[in-house]
């Protein structure tokens, strides 16, 4: 007997030996650790969907301190009337006033605050006075309908081109103290990297960390706070819109669009998704195993130890301080998935120990089938979280806290599946097995008869070859991109206010183009500026001097490049002043005195509003606010980043340089970095299993018959994702890791089983036939079970959620099918191992 059959059985007989003190000690733990689940928090913000250490990310928090770019919700409102008539214009005021209320809203910009300068006959000079609104101004509303049609500043921002549409913009109290928070955690890291055994350090960044969550917490109660309350005033408006003119399909519509309403949205769909997966999963699961073993005490032993094992996986990520994200908040349904295969392995094995060791008693039969499913269960879990710990890799925390989640969880799965099963089986008294699914079922026959039969063996190589052949040419094919729109459902609230604004009020998605000019010897004031003088550079001298040709040439070039570039749709700089201001001064563009003129006698709070937002002459930039139309579904982001980047790079030439930063730049940072981690990260897994196939099995042959089995579906859907135009998103493209992870199980087991059954019947045909006739049912068991556990997924209202739970069941059912008909082929096939593999063989336990 060698070691490992030593540990086994001594871990076995503790088990069972005193199933009531062990059940207890279980029961006790398990307690002890659920007591920390309401300390698990949720974090689905739009922070952990971007990449830690991206320059473009301190590139972006630069541009928005220093060119004070607000936090800002938007309200796209839609009359039932011409909204210039006396009902839009009340209506407006009177909702403006009530969203103006709300605690955090700083202040609310609508039409009726818009400065009008066109249609109230204003001259150059008036730009510095006093400039009437459309609450006092006296220009007919043809003119007024005109400006705000014409203007730079107003068409397809802050009204639609049919003049339908308006927008509310609503600017949100600053919150410096998260951007401080940021930052001193930040400078914390960068000292520890340095002296990694700065003590003060530590404790300072642990400190650092532990005030900004609670921080963060607080603020995301307000923020939650403040959006429903938002979305009470909207729901006040629509309501009497809609009872005013009940047989009307045009009542008035608002909605809500904003970066922070996307981030609560994901809370709730989170908060949704934990409850329908754990519950939807429970509930047909239930039903599965009902049907397949037809006894309650089988259905009641695995949903009990499948409870269990999440409330203390849950409990634990709740003591050491895990947030739930986006992407991590799957680990219930996976682990749910993955503990439900482990009770039915053992279920399963008890049955078949039942059947064969009838006069045994019980303690005997648990004991038997701990014992000979512990080696194989305990493999099929080591690979599954090599498979999740790959995920590491990646930058992004949410996919490592995934990763970090899966490992622990599975883990726990695994000690508490055999804990449980053994206490609560030893301590049940003896009852017969019921066998009638699996003597009417014959779907494992069926399996075992197409991989019997030489010219179905046949046809399944040749089937296998064209679905990798066809698999690697889809995978060429494959795209990673980022819409944000695209990620929820049409009959959503979120879906329909960003389509609207997409579409109607120049763009949903931000992006910022920042020209840095760089330093030009001809320019003698350059050079002659001193330090002390900084405090004067905003005088009319030094902005005289910047305003100067070759800026302003490169300010005009840039903005109608931007304005005609396709899938842009509004764009706001420095330009609109030029334009705006030549049609003031009698169709002459402003000169640059002009322009030093109006930047010197503005008040700060109109410099503010007119150029601060666009230009920044102490650092010698210009910056352009862009919005793009993330609902075109022609727009290839990656792509249009790439040409927006060389074409800018190409008109400004070398005396500026071109930096894009924003909401789209960031989110496709991290998509291209989560997919050259997760393809550099799928290396690192099949090495893994390759090795670890080597050691299981003792044997070259069958851990390359082992990878090719569970790789080829993979490549399949991959194949089929690629031909059928569907993109990688920020949860389908980690479907390589935790489908290789989750899928390896069954050829884990099934040649585990085989490897017996040959030492056993010294004859591959016999071998195959009964390995399909006892594992055959717990991989169709479990896998089934896996199945149930990503389709419940599909009733998520986040497409990513849906994608992933149908491609990987996808992927799960070729799995099963390669488990069941390719590798008992591959199996036959090898001529070389029934000659000299059953030496080993004999051993009956490789492992």
């Amino acid at each position: 007997m060698n070691k490992s059959d030593k540990i086994k059985q001594k871990l076995a007989r503790m088990l069972v030996s005193a199933p009531k003190l062990s059940l207890a000690l279980a029961l006790i733990l398990c307690a002890f650790l659920c007591a920390f689940v309401p300390k698990l928090a949720i974090d689905a913000s739009t922070q952990t969907l971007l990449l830690e250490n991206d320059k473009d990310l301190e590139l972006w928090r630069d541009i928005t301190k220093r060119y004070k770019i607000p936090n800002t919700l938007v309200i796209a409102y839609t009359p039932n009337s011409d909204l210039l008539s006396e009902s839009s214009i009340s209506t407006l005021a009177a909702l403006s006033k009530d969203l103006a209320q709300i605690k955090g809203v700083k202040s609310v910009f609508s039409m009726l605050d818009a400065p009008l300068l066109l249609s109230s006959g204003l001259k150059f000079s008036d730009l510095l006075g006093t400039i009437p609104t459309l609450k006092d101004s006296n220009a007919s509303k043809e003119a007024i309908k005109a400006e705000f049609l014409s203007s730079p500043f107003y068409k397809n921002s802050l009204v639609s081109s049919d003049f339908k549409t308006t927008a509310l913009l609503l600017t949100l109290e600053p919150n410096p103290g998260y951007n401080e928070f940021i930052a001193s955690i930040t400078a914390l890291e960068n000292t520890l990297k340095n002296a990694q055994n700065n003590a003060t350090a530590k404790t300072l960044l642990k400190e650092q960390r532990a005030a900004f969550k609670a921080y963060r917490d607080e603020l995301r109660i307000a923020e939650h706070e403040q959006i429903t309350q938002i979305r009470q005033v909207i729901a006040k408006y629509n309501q009497n819109s809609q009872s005013r003119i009940p047989h009307q399909a045009s009542s008035s519509q608002l909605f809500l669009g904003g970066i922070n309403m996307i981030a609560d949205d994901m809370i709730a769909f989170v908060r949704s998704d934990l409850a329908t997966y754990g519950l939807a999963t429970l509930l047909l699961c239930s039903l599965c195993l009902f049907v397949y073993y037809l006894q309650l005490r089988y259905v009641f032993l695995a949903i009990f130890i499948c409870l269990v094992c999440v409330g203390v996986a849950s409990g634990l990520f709740g003591l050491l301080g895990f947030e739930i994200t986006v992407i991590s908040s799957n680990y219930i349904a996976l682990q749910l998935i993955i503990t439900l295969s482990v009770v039915i392995h053992l279920i399963n094995s008890y049955r078949e120990f039942f059947r064969k060791k009838s006069s045994f008693s019980q303690k005997a039969i648990v004991y038997l089938a701990l014992k000979e499913r512990m080696s194989p269960c305990f493999f099929a879990i080591f690979t599954t979280i090599i498979g999740f710990i790959s995920l590491v890799f990646s930058d992004i925390r949410p996919i490592i806290s995934l990763g970090l989640m899966m490992s622990a969880s599975i883990t726990l799965s695994l000690i508490f599946s055999f804990w449980l099963f053994g206490s609560i089986m030893s301590l049940l008294s003896k009852k017969s097995v019921n066998t009638v699914f699996e003597r009417y079922f014959s779907l494992t026959t069926l399996c075992a008869k197409i991989a019997l039969n030489l010219r179905a063996r046949k046809v399944v190589f040749a089937i296998s070859a064209l679905g990798l052949c066809v698999g690697l040419w889809g995978i060429s094919k494959l795209s990673v991109e980022n819409s944000f729109i695209g990620y929820f459902k049409e009959n959503t609230d979120i879906y329909k206010g960003m389509e609207l604004i997409d579409n109607k009020l120049g763009g949903t998605v931000p992006l910022d183009i920042i020209i840095s000019f760089k330093k030009d010897k001809k320019e003698p004031r350059n050079s002659s500026l001193d330090d002390e003088f900084a405090d004067e550079f905003a005088s009319s001298d030094a902005a005289q001097y910047w305003f100067n040709e070759r800026r302003m040439s490169v300010l005009k070039s840039v903005n109608e490049y931007l304005k005609n570039k396709e899938f842009i749709g509004s764009v706001s700089s420095l330009a609109d002043l030029l334009e705006v201001g030549k049609e003031l001064n009698e169709g002459r563009e402003l000169d640059a005195l002009a322009l030093a003129l109006i930047y010197s006698s503005l008040s700060g709070e109109g410099r503010e509003l007119i150029l601060t937002p666009f230009v920044s002459i102490e650092n010698d930039e210009l910056h352009f606010s862009v919005r793009t139309l993330d609902s075109d579904p022609r727009l290839k982001r990656a792509e249009f980043l790439r040409t927006l980047q060389s074409e800018l790079n190409e008109l400004v030439g070398e005396n500026a340089q071109v930096k894009i930063s924003g909401a789209m730049k960031l989110y496709a940072n991290m998509l291209d970095s989560l997919f050259s981690s997760q393809i550099n990260s799928l290396g690192f897994v099949l090495l893994a299993f390759f090795a670890t196939f080597w050691l299981i099995f003792a044997s070259l042959r069958l851990a390359i018959i082992a990878i090719c089995i569970n790789i080829l579906p993979l490549i399949c859907v991959l194949g089929a994702m690629g031909l059928a135009g569907l993109s990688l998103d920020i949860m389908s493209i980690t479907i390589g890791s935790i489908s290789l992870g989750i899928g390896v199980d069954s050829a884990i087991h099934y040649i585990y089983r085989y490897k017996r059954e040959l030492a056993h019947f010294k004859d591959s045909k016999k071998a195959i036939i009964a390995s399909h006739a006892s594992i055959g049912y717990a991989l169709y068991y479990t896998s089934f079970a896996v199945f149930i556990g990503f389709g419940v997924m599909i009733s998520s209202n986040f497409w990513p959620t849906i994608y992933f739970g149908a491609l990987t069941d996808l992927v799960m059912f070729f799995m099963l099918a390669s488990s069941l008909i390719l590798l008992p082929s591959l199996l036959l096939s090898q001529s070389a191992y029934p000659a000299n593999e059953q030496n080993k063989a004999k051993t009956t336990n490789a492992v």
